[in-house]
């Protein structure tokens, strides 16, 4: 078990804007990602996930936005937005979380393909895969779609909300949300402790 709070404290004052939007963030993504992982475990009692991990992940999923230029949600570093995932994955790297910072670099839409990178001109070198492999960096990346952090504390958006927030992206990432989706399901029916 990490101290995910001291992490998060060694790149953002608390009580500073971007603390707080990253904090309530990611607290509604790991309370989410929890919830969809114990109902999948409730419905498949086979399966084992690491539900410790999925929370401490879900808090840390976003540690590298403050290294990007995004004033919307206070974060004035100089890197765009999209590397916020691979800087995330490089910061965690550092501290010898290397299982975390997998999460951080794969969470991302719903997760990025090499191929994407080149067609949609992503500033990723080299271009390669970052899609989410195991359940608990999926459940995480899921969560994620459905929490702003324009309006941080806002309730999930809806599945629907979520459709049209993505479809932009093209086919590859709706049919990777419809997998989610299928694997998770919606989360209109679940109830977030």
């Amino acid at each position: 078990m990490i101290d995910c709070d001291n992490i998060i404290q060694r790149y953002y004052t608390p009580g500073n804007p971007d603390y707080r939007v990253l904090v309530i963030h990611s607290r509604q993504v790991a309370d989410l990602a929890v919830a969809l992982c114990r109902r999948l475990m409730a419905q498949q009692p086979t399966l084992e996930i690491d539900v410790e991990f999925v929370r401490e992940a879900a808090m840390l999923h976003d540690i590298g936005i403050c290294q990007t230029d995004a004033p919307g949600i206070y974060c004035h570093g100089t890197q765009p937005y999209i590397l916020h995932g691979i800087l995330g994955r490089q910061m965690l790297d550092q501290l010898g979380l290397h299982r975390h910072a997998l999460v951080c670099e794969r969470h991302t839409g719903t997760g990025i393909t090499a191929a994407e990178v080149v067609e949609q001109h992503l500033p990723i070198d080299p271009p390669r895969d970052l899609l989410p492999v195991t359940l608990e960096e999926k459940a995480v990346c899921y969560a994620d779609k459905f929490f702003s952090k324009s309006h941080p504390g806002e309730p999930p958006r809806t599945l629907e909300r979520v459709r049209r927030s993505l479809e932009r992206f093209g086919g590859g990432t709706m049919a990777r949300l419809d997998e989610l989706v299928a694997l998770f399901g919606d989360v209109a029916t679940l109830t977030i402790d």
